[in-house]
């Protein structure tokens, strides 16, 4: 809406300036012809004569144009366009007692504007002004049309981004509740831990996640929450090692719910109960941009591809939709046994 009302009066200050300069320049004529005076009798004329030019490009500006052309009903445009001009120029051409012309020495007609024109010369002209006014009328449509084009495709982009982000909030607390259901028989002190853990977690995804962006420091807290979650779980039979700079300025923000998915996924694909496994994060910020690598110990009995999962998916897509194809890095190699994802981000400013 505020777009639309800057056009608005955009369009209307070159309607205003155009007709001011019209309105001057019997003035400016006068100015140049008599040279000791103007003549306010030539002025008065002219601006009679310009006066029926001003209400047809009222009444089309206002009406016509907008009813009928730039809703594309052009039949009825052009009917009503020559019934202005002739229902307008008419009167004027034949109820005219006298031209005022005629009354004033012959040395002073060439001071008048508009004098003397023929009525087919009134109308030719009255149609090349509204056929301007059209164009102008267009362009400025178009102008708006664009604008409104970008705005529902940021608004689109938006919405998609919402939901990749939100589809991956269900996907999230199903394993973390289903962590918990498994402690609860196992270790009920545990559980209540790992519920107090989610709590902060939850709190996180429903009061934050909802921003563009999220620094990065607080989003390094939400990971480290959900890998104490993970360690009470496995206790300290997965070798769990997080690297990333403690004095991160509160400026340095990343999209929310971004590296979780690969967090989430180490652990879901790279911890067995039977075999050695490892997770190691490591987050540095360096160069304006942030780089995260996650490696997990990869078990070929368990050779489950992170590529089938819907987060990792969701992150291709946000991605691409945040930073362009080209504007983000993500390399993920897979090693007999170890799986590494390597992300690189230009970082978010708040």
């Amino acid at each position: 809406m505020k777009i639309q009302k800057k056009q608005a009066i955009g369009e209307n200050l070159l309607y205003l300036m155009v007709w001011s300069a019209i309105i001057l320049v019997p003035v400016l004529n006068s100015l140049m012809m008599a040279e000791l005076h103007v003549s306010f009798e030539n002025v008065l004329i002219a601006w009679r004569q310009i006066s029926p030019y001003l209400l047809i490009f009222f009444v089309h500006n206002t009406i016509l144009a907008p009813r009928y052309m730039l809703r594309h009903k052009y039949w009825k445009y052009i009917a009503g366009n020559l019934l202005l001009i002739l229902g307008i120029f008419t009167p004027v051409y034949f109820f005219t007692d006298l031209p005022e012309a005629a009354l004033l020495p012959e040395n002073e007609l060439h001071g008048v504007s508009f004098s003397n024109l023929k009525m087919y010369w009134n109308v030719v002209l009255a149609l090349f002004m509204n056929g301007a006014n059209s164009a102008i009328k267009l362009m400025y449509q178009s102008i708006r049309d664009e604008q409104h084009m970008e705005a529902l495709k940021q608004q689109n982009l938006q919405a998609e981004m919402d939901y990749l982000k939100y589809q991956i909030n269900p996907h999230f607390f199903m394993n973390t509740l289903n962590n918990i259901h498994a402690l609860i028989d196992i270790n009920p002190e545990c559980a209540k831990n790992a519920v107090i853990e989610l709590s902060k977690m939850m709190r996180y995804v429903l009061y934050d996640s909802g921003r563009e962006r999220i620094s990065l420091e607080h989003d390094m807290q939400f990971l480290m929450n959900y890998i104490e979650l993970m360690r009470i779980r496995y206790t300290d039979a997965i070798d769990i090692r997080v690297e990333y700079p403690r004095d991160l300025s509160a400026q340095v923000s990343i999209p929310p719910l971004l590296l979780i998915v690969f967090v989430e996924n180490a652990f879901k694909h790279g911890v067995s109960y039977n075999r050695p496994s490892f997770i190691h994060l490591r987050v540095g910020y360096d160069d304006d941009k942030v780089l995260a690598t996650i490696a997990n110990s990869r078990h070929s009995a368990r050779d489950v591809r992170h590529k089938a999962g819907i987060g990792l998916e969701n992150v291709h897509k946000r991605l691409d939709l945040i930073y362009g194809r080209k504007g983000y890095t993500l390399d993920i190699r897979e090693e007999p046994d170890t799986y590494t994802v390597k992300l690189v981000i230009p970082a978010l400013h708040a």
